[in-house]
């Protein structure tokens, strides 16, 4: 058993490193499409059985996304965004609970010795997938934030020179802002690899029976993670589009 903290490079696509986690990252990607496309074609007024499914997991994300930011105008705006990003990790927390993800690889003579490299791994178990999710949702909030007050306002909210205590406040909500990457990327990050870390290791003690409660409990926890990460995304977006008084 070989359990290692950074994802493993596949394949090269020039000089452009494939790994483990992007490959399955591309599998997520490609089945949310496939999975949109078929959902949305021949869209009718009496739903069948995967327009019915779409369709309850987009209202049901809509009113969730509603409750938190507030007006219809708002939530029009964010809930795209909000819907992909929660969808996505979802997906992806899922995928790499299919056995055979992280345990089915080759061995690799590397650095005089031999390594395992798994073919498949969790995206959110890859440090630098989760540090993108991140930066991509921070990135996005200040957006929303500029287009909903304007450039100045929400600039202001970080850099303001009125007085000491606005200027000491602006530093305080500039650390926070690299702080909610920080925290973002880790705190997925942790959760999903402790998980994948868990089931490997009671697979090899204990395998077929003893690893089954605990899949069903990662299955809780990649739903309550990809949960998580988006409502603190939105609202951090409500924080964003309200003006400072």
């Amino acid at each position: 058993m070989e359990i290692s903290l950074a994802a493993e490079d596949i394949f090269y696509i020039g000089f452009f490193p494939v790994t483990n986690s992007l490959l399955l990252t591309w599998i997520a990607m490609c089945i949310l499409v496939i999975f949109g496309a078929f959902s949305a074609y021949k869209l009718q007024t009496v739903p069948g059985r995967l327009q019915n499914v779409a369709e309850f997991v987009i209202e049901k994300m809509y009113d969730f996304t509603k409750n938190i930011i507030g007006t219809d105008r708002n939530t029009e705006k964010v809930f795209p965004f909000i819907v992909t990003f929660f969808i996505f990790i979802l997906i992806s927390n899922w995928l790499g609970l299919v056995p055979g993800v992280g345990t089915i690889g080759i061995n690799v003579e590397k650095d005089h010795s031999e390594h395992f490299f798994p073919f498949l791994r969790a995206p959110a178990a890859d440090l630098n997938t989760t540090l993108a999710f991140a930066i991509i949702s921070v990135i996005i909030t200040n957006i929303f934030g500029i287009s909903a007050i304007g450039f100045s306002k929400h600039v202001g909210k970080f850099i303001s020179f009125k007085n000491p205590i606005a200027f000491f406040v602006g530093i305080l909500e500039t650390i926070a802002e690299v702080a909610k990457i920080l925290s973002f990327s880790f705190r997925l990050f942790g959760n999903v690899f402790a998980g994948e870390v868990l089931l490997i290791v009671i697979a090899t003690l204990v395998p077929y029976i003893a690893p089954v409660p605990f899949l069903a409990l990662e299955i809780f926890v990649g739903f309550i993670q990809a949960l998580v990460f988006t409502m603190l995304t939105l609202v951090f977006i409500k924080v964003a589009i309200e003006e400072h008084h």
